[in-house]
């Protein structure tokens, strides 16, 4: 009797398949164990006039793309804006996140560094070069926070790294490292990595900042994906970032005004008609003087050094700067200045915002606008899970799970008191971490299959509607939906099979699995 030789063909059955409109069918799926990707099965069977050797019964589970998390900052003790000067030591540290990570059902993740002393840049860049080590999660490449953020949105960024962008995009290089901007081809053909290996690139920014949003559309042309964030802007500063360029939001509700229903900001985004007329981004319901006492109050509040560190999360910064709408701050400092009708005053560090009351003539003329993609931190703490489903309720395609996680993320982390860094620790309250002795909250540690759980409770879609949040939606925001987070054939075989409750069973990258719940 001939021995049987595997074909390197897997076939998944007796599952449910996330669709790309967020719905489950049943049906089978085929992989190549080999390559690592998914295939078309009626296809394959044409061309090869075989069938998969190996038949992998699901009992009925959902066969889902891994996840990706798009704005995370460590894991695991490691974290991603901590270089020590060691290579090797931060490359293991990444690795160790890789590796740790899948089990939550995560198989791609963006390492997010916060603003840093600017020498630092080109070489953490370079280090976090897309990178896939064995059995782990692809390290897709790098998402940079700040140094171009507004300084009353800096949430727990070093205030004095904050810096304008006085030069626009040269100034991007100059921080960056010109190497790190490059053309999107010329970026991933410069590295060590694969020919096909997929790259990322993301900025977080305020583009009322000087220079920022002159920067945008060069950045978005050479492939960096722009995304709003730790601003103050107006709603037509917003809308202009956007049709600048401008792809997503950095996590929604945190770090930016809070929703008004005369200048809804940042968020207000979410609401945006698909056709833009010149008329209609320019709402202004207060006259001129007080859009051009913004920029006084905002280039005129002091700076104080407060050695009290009274906020520690990246994201959450409403103690030290109450969420405030630009157009109740400007009419709050209009009432002090009492500015004549019609000035314009630029603040250093902040674009200038103007306005004209009348005499102009109106165009009407519709153009077309896509609304951003948004980041949400789905923990129940970072937002109320009511402002989650408005969100999603507005605006359910730009939807993108996040976790914005720090260092101390670590599942199997016992509640209690831990060591933390500089000779501090923190107290663990479940998906709470608060610095010891205080009410103080130290960031995120939430996991992004808990997300995609909330999600389904806060907003009460259905389990495939989140998982369209944790994997196609990220995918497309970073222009990697044919290789990353879908199902079609050619895809990576980057898989996690859950339970119709969201919890995960097992985790397969490139077509192998690389960890499954004992």
């Amino acid at each position: 009797m001939a021995a049987t030789t595997s074909n390197d063909l897997i076939c998944f059955t007796n599952c449910f398949l996330p669709q790309e409109d967020g719905g489950l069918i049943e049906k089978d799926l085929w992989i190549d164990e080999r390559r690592g990707v998914i295939l078309d099965a009626q296809r394959t069977f044409f061309l090869r006039k075989e069938r998969p050797n190996t038949i992998i019964d699901l009992g009925g589970n959902i066969l889902s793309p891994g996840f990706i998390d798009t704005q995370i900052n460590g894991g695991f003790g490691f974290d991603f804006s901590v270089y020590d000067g060691d290579d090797k030591t931060y490359r293991d540290g990444l690795k160790l996140v890789a590796e740790r990570i899948i089990e939550t059902g995560v198989t791609a993740l963006v390492p997010t560094i916060i603003t840093q002393e600017k020498t630092f840049y080109p070489k953490l860049l370079n280090l976090l070069r897309p990178w896939s080590p064995p059995n782990a999660a692809h390290l897709l490449g790098w998402h940079v926070e700040g140094p171009f953020l507004q300084m009353s949105k800096r949430g727990a960024h070093e205030p004095m790294l904050i810096i304008p962008a006085s030069e626009g995009f040269k100034t991007f290089e100059s921080i960056y490292g010109p190497e790190n901007l490059a053309e999107a081809e010329d970026w991933l053909m410069s590295g060590d990595s694969l020919h096909n290996t997929v790259g990322v690139r993301m900025i977080t920014a305020a583009p009322e900042v000087e220079g920022v949003m002159e920067a945008i559309n060069e950045a978005s042309k050479r492939g960096v994906c722009f995304s709003i964030g730790h601003s103050m802007a107006t709603t037509d500063i917003a809308t202009a970032a956007i049709k600048s360029g401008a792809r997503c939001i950095t996590h929604l509700f945190n770090a930016m005004p809070q929703l008004h229903h005369r200048d809804p900001s940042i968020i207000g985004l979410l609401g945006a008609s698909p056709y833009l007329s010149s008329s209609s981004s320019s709402f202004l319901p207060f006259p001129s003087a007080i859009i051009s006492a913004l920029n006084v109050s905002l280039s005129s509040r002091p700076t104080t050094k407060d050695p009290l560190i009274d906020h520690i999360s990246e994201a959450l910064d409403e103690i030290k700067t109450p969420p405030q709408t630009p157009m109740l701050l400007a009419e709050q400092a209009y009432k002090k200045s009492l500015l004549p009708t019609g000035k314009s005053i630029a603040s250093p560090g902040s674009a200038a915002i103007t306005a004209s009351e009348s005499g102009l003539k109106k165009d009407l003329t519709p153009i077309p606008f896509d609304r951003p993609f948004y980041g949400i931190i789905v923990d129940g703490i970072h937002s109320h899970p009511n402002s989650v489903r408005l969100a999603y309720s507005a605006h359910p395609d730009g939807c993108i799970l996040i976790t914005d996680a720090m260092k101390i993320l670590d599942p199997h982390l016992k509640d209690g008191v831990h060591d933390w860094r500089d000779g501090r620790r923190f107290y663990k309250e479940g998906d709470k971490l608060y610095v010891e002795g205080t009410t103080t909250l130290a960031g995120s540690v939430v996991t992004l299959d808990k997300c995609v759980r909330n999600f389904v409770r806060y907003t009460g879609c259905s389990i495939g509607q989140a998982i369209l949040c944790a994997t196609y939606n990220p995918a497309r925001c970073l222009n990697i939906e044919n290789k990353k987070g879908t199902l079609r054939a050619g895809a990576d075989a980057d898989l996690a099979v859950l339970d119709h409750q969201g919890n995960v069973l097992s985790t397969w990258v490139k077509g192998k699995m690389v960890w499954a719940r004992k």
